[in-house]
């Protein structure tokens, strides 16, 4: 499972390069270009999120006493996707506010005000985005520790378990053996009344014996 995590780790890295390449190529190039380097961005940054969605499942069907590495690093990916995704605003800012002045031929003190009002809005996004990142990993951590606390709860159940049933062919054994015992001392108090009794019988014969012989004599 490790392996599959790190051939996702591999593309993510190769594809967040190339996207940092292009984000910084995209104020350079003509409008056409752009566009074009535009849509393209989009297209990679969505394969990226998604390699990211692949690597989350991963890292939670790994054990939990080897999940803490894996967590980090999916938290320092998020981190690094978050600020593609901002540098890619502002690119696009860029790019959008030249092609307005194109069409509209707005002036330097206009186009410099709407940028700014522009990259205000886009930092108060990014707040945004950070509290709900941070949210999200809340709930993503409270939810591993739920999970590794049912784990536990199951390991402790199916111990329990086990020691009942160690109890229960105790108790049988126990059963079986005090059964055991009982037959024998049965049998050992039958044998001595009987070697009583046949003792009994053996002295009543030698006294018979005796006193028959002692009569004819």
């Amino acid at each position: 499972m490790s392996s599959d995590f790190e051939g996702y780790e591999q593309d993510f890295a190769v594809l967040t390069a190339e996207i940092t390449s292009k984000i910084s190529r995209v104020p350079r190039l003509p409008p056409d270009e752009k566009k074009q380097m535009v849509a393209n961005v989009e297209k990679q940054l969505e394969e990226a999120k998604e390699l990211l969605e692949q690597m989350d499942l991963e890292v939670r069907e790994i054990p939990p006493q080897s999940r803490g590495m894996y967590s980090n690093r999916m938290r320092s990916y998020k981190q690094e996707m978050g600020k593609l995704e901002t540098d890619f605003k502002r690119s696009r800012i860029a790019y959008s506010d030249e092609v307005r002045n194109e069409l509209l031929g707005d002036d330097g003190n206009s186009s410099e005000n709407q940028r700014a009002h522009l990259l205000d809005n886009t930092e108060r996004l990014e707040r945004s985005s950070r509290r709900l990142e941070a949210g999200y990993q809340i709930a993503v951590e409270t939810e591993q520790i739920g999970q590794e606390m049912l784990e536990n709860l199951s390991h402790d159940r199916e111990k329990i378990q086990r020691a009942r049933e160690r109890l229960r062919e105790a108790d049988a054994n126990l059963g079986k053996s005090s059964r055991i015992l009982t037959g024998m001392l049965r049998r050992i108090i039958q044998n001595r009344i009987l070697l009583v009794i046949l003792g009994i019988i053996l002295v009543i014969t030698i006294l018979t014996a005796i006193s028959f012989f002692v009569r004819r004599h």
